[in-house]
């Protein structure tokens, strides 16, 4: 959940029954980009998984169900945190999954092999993308990898429509946020320190922007 000053969201923390509903329909949008991105990465090389604004937790879930040798950590603001365990635990998850409370702009992410971040980078402007960045780049280990699954425009911005849509819609509903490219978040990791990045494309528009240390 990442506009928790925004009056919306002031309203929906007030009311736990539409926040939980709120944040299952959020989750459900990402749901098939979580399943495939869970099938794509290779996750052999780590034991450990940080999802960084994890909502109800879906992508832990799917990655602990696949790769039985993961254990996940979904992090997100307090009043979302009972909401992650609920659904943590009706999947039978709770020895391998933990939600946790963080607020990632003021608390040090929590250490893990991998970062995950799903549609957090596009929400923020230039400095607070780097600012989330340079989070990740510090919590991970040496060789860990920082993963941040959006509609990624293409290169050449040219064929992803959608994603370029809905780069406008962020420049318009919150001013400075923006969606980006490849390229630019090569650029943007490589600034930071991490060694190298790939994309894996996801369903449809979206795709897995992964940095490694």
């Amino acid at each position: 959940m990442k506009h928790g000053g925004a009056g919306m969201f002031e309203e929906l923390y007030r009311d736990p029954q539409r926040l939980e509903e709120f944040v299952h329909a959020m989750s459900g949008i990402s749901l098939a980009n979580f399943e495939t991105f869970a099938e794509k990465f290779d996750f052999a090389p780590y034991k450990t998984m940080c999802d960084i604004g994890g909502a109800a937790g879906q992508l832990s879930i799917f990655v602990a169900r696949r790769h039985p040798h993961m254990t996940c950590r979904t992090c997100d603001l307090p009043a979302v945190v009972p909401i992650a365990q609920k659904t943590i635990a009706a999947h039978g998850l709770s020895e391998r999954i933990r939600a946790a409370s963080v607020d990632f702009f003021r608390d040090p992410l929590p250490k893990a092999d991998v970062i995950t971040m799903g549609m957090i980078l596009h929400d923020w402007n230039l400095e607070k993308k780097m600012q989330l960045i340079q989070a990740a780049y510090d919590a991970l280990p040496s060789g860990g990898a920082f993963v941040a699954i959006e509609n990624l425009i293409d290169d050449e911005r040219r064929s992803n429509a959608f994603g370029l849509m809905m780069s406008l819609n962020m420049l318009i509903e919150f001013g400075e946020a923006f969606d980006f490219t490849g390229r630019d978040f090569d650029g943007w990791c490589r600034k930071i320190g991490f060694r190298r990045t790939e994309v894996i494309p996801l369903r449809g528009p979206a795709s897995a922007a992964i940095a490694y240390k």
